[in-house]
């Protein structure tokens, strides 16, 4: 379901006189319908270079990353947007949403924009709201004015509204509680029972060794050298 092939990617500070770092040569791995494949190495290694270059985010320099049939570093901006839309979910750590829209509605949104219907698609933001323990009193209120605590379960809720046939997550379990860390681990665990190729970053080694079938080491791919 997702391929990553001999993926490299620099990035060129123009306001230094065009100084390029590299960050990456080399990237390869492969995850497989119902897999969780975990990033690991130390911190400026490339995890979250590579995570975005899967979503799209960060454009590849050379290579492929195949999300299904889409290649992501040679689609179309409208393809990608699909992409995201159908087939590739992402779970940051940061929340990153409309100001004064009401939480029930962004946890809705992924579903409405597959043009669910609006009562359906609250009743499942509703019943992840609820299994996260979000407050049913704050489901009108704009998440902006949540603590970070419940901005990083309302992520998890909206990431988890539609299923992803694809989902790539960043550290799902980052400063949860043991009750609300079960919650994620158990939906991670319902969406590889489900069928959906994870990449993920976990510092969380608990997390890691219950939900991960395999580690990819992004040390390992040698950085290209500064030109």
């Amino acid at each position: 379901m997702i391929s990553v092939e001999n993926v490299s990617k620099t990035f060129t500070l123009h306001n230094q006189g065009g100084t390029v770092i590299p960050v990456m040569e080399g990237g390869s791995l492969s995850v497989a319908p119902g897999e969780c494949v975990a990033l690991v190495g130390a911190s400026g290694s490339g995890k979250s270079t590579l995570m975005r270059m899967i979503y799209g985010n960060y454009l590849a320099a050379s290579g492929r990353i195949m999300v299904g049939d889409v290649d992501v570093a040679q689609a179309e901006p409208r393809e990608i947007l699909a992409l995201r839309r159908e087939r590739l979910g992402y779970v940051s750590q940061f929340l990153r949403v409309v100001p004064r829209v009401a939480t029930l509605d962004v946890v809705a949104e992924p579903l409405l924009a597959l043009g669910v219907a609006r009562d359906a698609a609250r009743e499942r933001a509703s019943a992840l709201l609820a299994r996260l323990n979000i407050p049913e009193r704050l489901w009108a209120l704009s998440p902006t004015t949540f603590s970070g605590g419940e901005q990083q379960r309302v992520n998890i809720a909206r990431g988890f509204a539609h299923d992803y046939p694809a989902l790539l997550l960043d550290e799902p379990t980052a400063s949860l509680d043991a009750a609300n860390r079960e919650q994620v681990m158990a939906l991670i665990e319902e969406a590889k029972a489900r069928g959906a190729a994870i990449v993920g970053i976990f510092h969380d080694v608990e997390a890691r060794d219950r939900v991960c079938d395999r580690v990819v080491d992004v040390t390992g791919f040698t950085p290209v050298r500064v030109v």
